[in-house]
């Protein structure tokens, strides 16, 4: 079934949930239109709870909201004790700040899943791993360059770097991912598209629009966002 609106892929957040909400504004989806999140709400920046409130409200306008699991989403919840992986590294990992931002305390670590909303427990529990949407496949890192589709491992989509931006791959379809922080936008057609521009770094929260070619950009501490086009192929 064809898909009438425009289709947005936001980069990693990390907890800066000032940006996001000039992004969200900025972009205005509504009805028909598709928003892609590629993970890392949380960690580093200072209102993970903030971010993940501002990303549910994305279908009260009445578009679709697409939310991907980021590693850190995985490490938080290894930790919190659900499934997942690395929880030991969640709070060296920029964990503190994400649970501070729920008013965990030190002395209150154990005891921390309890602090989060249950909205918050089910929205986290229920990230997707990737997204495919012919000609493009959403993942939060990338894949593993010589695998098919549906040999692609969880590990590889939530963590993998080098190898996978290096390196041409068999998929057919453009990757675009997050995860490793860069400069500016890569584009690397036909094989892959990275949006993660540091935002929690000092860099910018990249949005790319598919349909016409935008790239909105919020930079760190700013209240506008600006726009211009991007050339992504036929």
């Amino acid at each position: 079934m064809p898909h009438a609106g425009r289709l947005f892929a936001i980069g990693d957040v990390h907890g800066c949930a000032d940006e996001l909400a000039v992004l969200l504004k900025a972009i205005a989806p509504t009805t028909g239109d598709t928003v892609v999140f590629v993970g890392d709400y949380v960690d580093r920046g200072p209102s993970a709870r903030d971010v993940i409130d501002l990303a549910m409200t994305v279908e009260n306008s009445g578009a679709e909201g697409i939310f991907l699991k980021g590693n850190h989403e995985d490490m938080m919840l290894s930790y919190l004790g659900f499934p997942g992986n690395y929880g030991d590294s969640f709070l060296f990992n920029g964990g503190i700040a994400t649970l501070e931002s729920y008013g965990v305390r030190e002395d209150d670590l154990a005891e921390a899943v309890h602090h989060l909303p249950d909205s918050h427990l089910k929205f986290l529990n229920g990230l997707a791993i990737s997204y495919l949407r012919p000609p493009y496949l959403f993942v939060h890192a990338g894949i593993m360059p010589m695998r098919q589709l549906e040999e692609q491992q969880t590990e590889d989509l939530l963590w993998i770097r080098q190898e996978f931006i290096f390196n041409p791959h068999r998929v057919d379809a453009t990757v675009v991912f997050g995860h490793t922080p860069m400069r500016s936008l890569m584009i690397d057609l036909p094989y892959k598209i990275g949006i993660d521009t540091g935002l929690v770094y000092g860099g910018k929260l990249s949005c790319v629009e598919f349909n016409e070619g935008v790239l909105y950009q919020v930079a760190r501490g700013s209240r506008q966002a600006k726009s211009r086009s991007v050339s992504l192929g036929s």
